[in-house]
């Protein structure tokens, strides 16, 4: 009997030492590697240092846009209690609800509200070491706050981004996500640069939290580069303040004014009305957070008259002082149905007379004398069916149909900018292209990017592509400064001691089902001096319903005429201006 329970003694030891010893190979081999570094990782810690993104600037190294610190701050809501504080060298001891309540004062909420936070946090678990108060707070909260010296409260440095000039230039600065990523505008078209590199400090810790001699491991943060725009930063503020004023005047609803150096192509200004507070995004409608100047074609109208003209004069199938008998209404050949903005008796014109009085049924005449595919290699060579080089996130590169495609009133629809669409950069480089003696120079938004270490890369100028003649780009500003000079809005944009040139345009626009609306678009570009041009100036106005005429941009694309002249100190024109003959 003794016999047998000794038997099922030993045959339990020999049964519970096997098991102790697949346990023990489990966890010293199998697991071993697994249950050590979980516990290594329970006992590292460490923090991230932010790099900071590049700042934007403008062509004077104006700041358009940089990071700051902003600062998380959180509790420990089980810690959250009663502690002392030396006060005038005595040792004071605070309430909680004090404390909470001198928290709340420095970040614009109540003690309660600060109470709140840390007995919601509690309430889901009595042991909580974690609530957040907020996500960001400045740097100077974060120095009140860490004055207060209350142990429970807590700092976790966070990479902000700040824009101190608020919506001025907004809609080409962009913005960021939450989370720091580039979303819109320069901020995504130069990640690239602008991005930097986080840092981190990692080490292991006794179970009392403090650093173990040796574990340490460092990785720098890297800062983003600058980009340095060029735009002026200062005649974009104006530029958009004039056009806010005037839309609100005539009850447009968007508009855009884009400045360009005739030589260079370079993009002085492209301001918008409404336009985002990149520091403020929810707060602007989000069909106004990008740019439409980029991003949104329209009809142009009659701006683009300037293209046909241009063409005809190149081809030598006519003249400034070419005639035509232009009739209210035009039946053409192919069918195609043609008439001016309102009646008029048959106008016996030239082609200046045409571009002056904005002759729908003139030009349309006129320009039966060039091939369909001939116009159409114009508007190529002109980059008005292709996006600009500045390359705008969402850029279109407008909306034009193959020759091939066009119906017989689209035939005769793109000689006065209908039947097409594009965008108000792209008419600003159509001017450029007259105002350079006909050379065509691509836009260009970013001057350089420069790296922390002082490398400059500059964005490389592209040469030049001569589409016009200079006889050609001569002929055609004297036109253009024949209408400044005697259209029915020359009152209006006249500027004192300057030569300019320029087209108007009151463009219908499409209904989105083949035909028209009752909305318009009107324009008014141009360039100055005329004689010897130096700026591009394109005023596009939507939807002024209380003056649907392109008289609404006239003030704007006076004034900011004159705040060029001003601010870059543009000499006065030395001699009379060109006026040639209208009629015949």
């Amino acid at each position: 009997m003794l016999r047998g329970r000794a038997s099922w003694v030993l045959i339990a030891v020999w049964a519970l030492t096997i098991l102790l010893a697949l346990r023990l190979i489990e966890v010293q081999i199998v697991r071993g590697p697994t249950l050590v570094a979980d516990a290594q990782e329970k006992l590292r810690s460490g923090s991230t240092t932010f790099g900071a993104r590049g700042s934007i600037l403008d062509r004077s190294g104006r700041v358009l846009a940089l990071s700051v610190p902003h600062f998380e701050v959180t509790v420990s809501p089980a810690d959250a209690a009663d502690f002392s504080r030396i006060v005038d060298g005595d040792e004071q001891v605070i309430e909680l609800k004090i404390a909470a309540a001198e928290i709340g004062e420095v970040m614009q909420m109540s003690g309660q509200q600060v109470l709140a936070i840390i007995d919601g946090a509690l309430a889901v678990d009595p042991h909580s070491n974690w609530a957040r108060l907020s996500e960001a707070v400045s740097f100077a909260q974060f120095r009140a706050l860490d004055a207060l010296d209350v142990p429970w409260l807590y700092f976790a440095e966070r990479a902000g981004r700040s824009y101190p000039l608020g919506a001025v230039a907004g809609n080409l600065v962009g913005f960021l996500g939450d989370d720091g990523t580039a979303l819109a505008g320069v901020e995504l078209l130069t990640d690239d640069c602008l991005r930097a590199a986080n840092g981190f400090t990692r080490y292991e810790r006794s179970r009392q939290g403090v650093p173990l001699p040796g574990t340490t491991q460092t990785h720098l943060a890297h800062a983003g580069g600058d980009v340095t725009l060029t735009i002026d930063a200062d005649l974009q503020w104006f530029a958009q303040q004039a056009l806010a004023e005037r839309i609100e005047a005539v009850g447009g609803s968007w508009g855009a004014v884009t400045i360009v150096e005739a030589a260079t192509g370079k993009l002085l200004t492209v301001a918008e009305y409404p336009s985002v507070d990149p520091g403020n995004v929810d707060g602007t409608p989000v069909e106004h957070r990008g740019s439409r100047a980029f991003t949104a074609p329209f009809e142009p109208g009659s701006t683009y008259k300037t293209l046909t003209m241009l063409a005809l004069l190149e081809e030598g199938k006519a003249t400034p002082s070419s005639r035509v008998l232009a009739p209210y209404r035009y039946l053409a050949d192919n069918g195609a149905d043609i008439n001016d903005t309102a009646p008029h008796d048959d106008q016996s014109l030239t082609l200046t007379g045409v571009m002056v009085h904005s002759s729908n049924t003139g030009i349309a005449q006129l320009a039966e004398r060039l091939t369909n595919r001939r116009r159409f290699d114009y508007f190529q060579a002109l980059g008005q069916t292709s996006p600009t080089a500045v390359g705008f996130p969402g850029e279109s590169g407008g909306i034009l149909a193959d020759v091939e495609e066009w119906d017989n009133q689209t035939v005769y629809a793109t000689m006065f900018g209908q039947g097409l669409a594009t965008t108000a950069v792209q008419g600003a480089s159509l001017y450029q292209t007259v105002a350079n003696n006909g050379v065509r120079m691509p836009l260009q938004l970013i001057e350089a990017c420069e790296s922390v270490d002082g490398t400059v890369l500059k964005t490389r100028q592209e040469d030049g592509e001569r589409v016009f003649s200079e006889r050609t780009a001569k002929d055609a500003a004297d036109i253009l400064e024949t209408e400044d000079r005697a259209s029915w809005v020359a009152g209006d944009v006249e500027v004192e001691n300057y030569r300019v040139a320029m087209k108007t345009s009151t463009a219908q626009q499409p209904d989105g089902f083949g035909g028209y609306s009752d909305s318009y678009l009107v324009s008014m570009s141009g360039f100055f001096p005329a004689e010897a041009p130096q700026y591009v100036v394109s005023v596009n106005i939507a939807d002024p319903v209380l003056m649907n005429t392109s008289g609404a941009a006239s003030p704007v694309f006076r004034d900011v005429i004159m705040q060029i002249a001003k601010s870059y100190r543009v000499l006065p024109s030395e001699h009379p201006p060109t006026i040639l003959p209208l009629e015949y």
